[in-house]
């Protein structure tokens, strides 16, 4: 039964997100097409109006991602649907696995498309070249591979946005539990759970710091930090990450078991 709910939630998110998907990918051809036309300055003009597009399906792409799990989360589980949802033989706990498995996967799969039309508009054995002469130092210094340390960044940057995701999915669960004003105070939930969870991000990184000298020259300076300090922060923030994650997921789980209030 999961199965089919992870099939149904995934379906509902992307068939809003598609459309951006296509529009990405259409401006990063364009734009690779513009750019390749040499000594015009229209060709290059409308590949800067091109890149400026895709950038922009780019950023919605993760945007409508985001919004759309929340809406969904909202709809299916508080709003009219969730007459019908809740009177399935499935658990709570699967209801809402199923609503987080399917944004990540969506996210994930959004972050593929993004990193494909960056490669279509840009790539280039030149420009290939002058990343690896930037990365490569930057890499060996600290004993990564470049492509380890390219997914690294990525994988970073994957669960920060996991985070507000889930994040979003808490301030739902808190919001929905008053009697008034469910939206608002989803919105200032979420946003107080994700402040929080900032706020512990900042607390292991200073307990660290006190235990080592080099990283509490993230707090008491303004100057540029080593790489190994690098290497620990990018470390440390994946970890810290993943632990967050964790926990607010089996919190929302316990909340989403205590009860529904419906719309």
């Amino acid at each position: 039964m999961l199965g089919k709910l992870l099939k149904y939630d995934f379906k509902s998110i992307l068939k809003t997100i598609v459309v951006f998907y296509i529009l990405a990918s259409f401006f990063a051809i364009l734009t690779r097409v513009f750019f390749s036309i040499e000594n015009s300055l229209v060709m290059n003009i409308i590949g800067q109006i091109c890149q400026g597009a895709m950038i922009s399906m780019m950023f919605s792409i993760i945007i409508n991602t985001l919004m759309r799990s929340w809406v969904g989360f909202k709809q299916n589980l508080y709003g009219d649907e969730s007459y019908l949802t809740h009177t399935l033989p499935v658990t709570k706990t699967a209801l809402y696995i199923s609503k987080v498995l399917s944004a990540l996967v969506t996210l994930c799969l959004g972050v593929i498309v993004i990193v494909a039309d960056l490669f279509i508009a840009y790539y280039s054995e030149e420009k290939i070249e002058l990343i690896k002469n930037f990365i490569l130092p930057i890499a060996e210094n600290l004993e990564f591979s470049i492509s380890f340390l390219i997914f690294l960044f990525i994988l970073v940057v994957f669960v920060q946005i996991s985070n507000i995701m889930q994040c979003g999915f808490t301030g739902i669960i808190l919001g929905h539990r008053m009697n008034n004003a469910k939206i608002g105070f989803s919105v200032l939930y979420g946003f107080i759970v994700y402040m929080a969870s900032q706020t512990l991000i900042l607390a292991i990184t200073f307990l660290v710091a006190v235990f080592n000298e080099s990283f509490m020259n993230l707090f008491v300076t303004a100057e540029m930090v080593s790489l190994d300090v690098l290497k620990t922060a990018l470390y440390m923030a994946l970890i810290s990450y993943a632990f967050i994650l964790v926990i607010v997921y089996f919190i929302n789980v316990k909340l989403f078991e205590k009860g529904v209030n419906v719309d």
